[in-house]
């Protein structure tokens, strides 16, 4: 079993990281592997619409989305984590998101997902809301913690004394790890994911 946390602030090490690092070693101690994806301070372009990936269920753009629709199917749970900006989350988390997801909607499902926060004072709910939206829409159960999983600071230092916030971290990783081999189990007493009914479009004029 293997989770993929994406880090969707410019800053490699910064207060992102440092919640969703507690996330990932909870998961280690709990005997998941993980995998950390830092986009970096490269732009990531838009979805285009060109509807290129409803054939292929591919973006034609190679580039980092490209790589990690590739190679999905490693993992059983995703983690999303971003820095506040202005009530949201970074223009370049959401176009790598939007990408990822419009392409692989099928191969989602079933997947745990879960999303992270950072904010130095507010914006944090508006900005896990909608995060969030990306695993409702395609079949995947979210993992929950003790509250709302967001941490608070402007620094990583400041952040390492929220200790509500990383706690909340570790309970999200302990929740994900229980999960993951509750559907482990699942699978090997017989359970399979549920079969889907034709997906049904109503386009409103």
């Amino acid at each position: 079993m293997k989770v993929l946390l994406i880090n969707g602030s410019p800053h490699k090490k910064g207060c992102t990281y440092t919640a969703l690092h507690e996330v990932e070693t909870t998961l280690q101690q709990n005997g998941i592997e993980t995998e950390m994806l830092h986009l970096g301070k490269a732009p990531v372009s838009g979805c285009i619409a060109c509807m290129n990936c409803m054939t292929t269920g591919f973006c034609f753009q190679k580039d980092i989305v490209r790589d990690i629709q590739m190679r999905l199917d490693e993992f059983n749970g995703i983690v999303i984590g971003s820095p506040v900006y202005y009530s949201a989350p970074t223009g370049q988390l959401i176009s790598f998101l939007n990408r990822l997801f419009f392409a692989t909607e099928k191969r989602m499902a079933g997947k745990l997902g879960a999303s992270v926060v950072s904010c130095r004072r507010g914006g944090a709910s508006a900005t896990f809301e909608q995060l969030n939206q990306y695993f409702t829409i395609c079949n995947m159960p979210i993992v929950s913690s003790q509250y709302w999983n967001s941490v608070h600071g402007f620094t990583p230092d400041d952040v390492n004394q929220d200790k509500e916030g990383l706690q909340t971290m570790r309970v999200l990783g302990q929740n994900m790890a229980w999960l993951l081999k509750c559907i482990e189990s699942g699978k090997e007493a017989g359970i399979e994911k549920p079969t889907y009914e034709p997906r049904l479009r109503t386009n409103f004029i």
